[in-house]
């Protein structure tokens, strides 16, 4: 019997981490559910591929052997799918156009209209990501281009154009004592419970919970959050600060909340970013139009 790709990318993530609990959380499914999963798979093939018991997981001998065949067929897979939406989509003229953030209305419109402008006919899509895929549906396949806060996970498969710098704040709820200053040092919120995005963002969501700069103090986590608007009722209700781009901070102004510079955090990092086997090539006249309009005296 022919076994699912489903089954095999369960598979795959139980054999890489060798542990349910993080395969669960990288699948974003519960442990018994992917329990059942991969009993389902070596009953389908009639074969173990799992030894498991209270202390850990191991591979079998033809566990060891499927898993680099797993691991080809479905980035073959993948490839596939990502080949036949970009010609579904350049078949129908549409540029599809990921978020993982506002930019500001007037700068995206700017860019839409300078793209537009090169590429007469077209149409865009824009959709709008949950904080949980950082890149914005680029490594799914389901974007073309996005613009991203950097750095990304694997974005060693992105290629990348920087498009503006600029310094973080910190959102606080309006009766935090910190929101009496005016100016505000990462020490200063050292033990503070911090508002952030999923744990299986990884690098992302250490960029945001500015790790770096914690001189290895521990992390307190207040909530964990999907996008931005749930964060900014966190920090309202007081389940913690957040740090964001300024941009956020004119972008956000609701009843409760109040943001202040931090001023020894890292800046956040605004890129146009798009996978580097695109074959997609009016996606670099997207990329023109957003330095151009991002930088218009270069």
């Amino acid at each position: 019997m022919d076994a699912d790709l489903r089954l095999l990318r369960y598979f795959v993530a139980v054999a890489e981490e060798l542990n349910f609990t993080r395969a669960a959380e990288r699948l974003y499914i519960s442990q018994p559910a992917l329990s059942k999963q991969i009993r389902q798979l070596e009953r389908e093939l009639g074969i173990e591929l799992l030894r498991r018991n209270s202390r850990d997981v191991k591979l079998t001998a033809a566990g060891a052997a499927l898993l680099p065949l797993a691991q080809q067929l479905l980035q073959d897979w993948q490839f596939t799918l990502l080949a036949v939406r970009e010609v579904a989509a350049s078949q129908m003229q549409t540029l599809r156009v990921g978020f993982i953030c506002s930019i500001g209305s007037e700068l995206t419109k700017s860019i839409l209209t300078r793209f537009q402008a090169l590429r007469q006919g077209w149409k865009v899509t824009i959709r709008f990501f949950e904080l949980s895929d950082p890149t914005a549906g680029l490594l799914s396949g389901n974007t073309d281009v996005a613009l991203l806060r950097l750095p990304v996970p694997k974005q060693e498969k992105l290629s990348t154009e920087i498009l503006l710098v600029e310094p973080r704040w910190v959102a606080l709820s309006c009766d935090h004592p910190l929101a009496q200053h005016e100016v505000l040092q990462m020490a200063d919120l050292i033990n503070e419970p911090f508002i952030t995005v999923p744990a299986e963002t990884g690098i992302w969501r250490d960029r945001w919970l500015a790790t770096d700069e914690r001189g290895g103090h521990p992390i307190i986590i207040g909530a964990e959050v999907n996008n931005t608007n749930e964060a900014m009722e966190a920090v309202i209700n007081g389940q913690g600060v957040a740090l964001v781009s300024e941009s956020t901070t004119k972008a956000y102004t609701l009843s409760g909340q109040t943001f202040r510079p931090v001023k020894d955090v890292s800046p956040s990092v605004l890129a146009v970013a798009w996978r580097r086997d695109s074959l997609n090539s009016v996606v670099q006249d997207f990329v023109q139009a957003c330095v151009e309009v991002s930088r218009p005296s270069s």
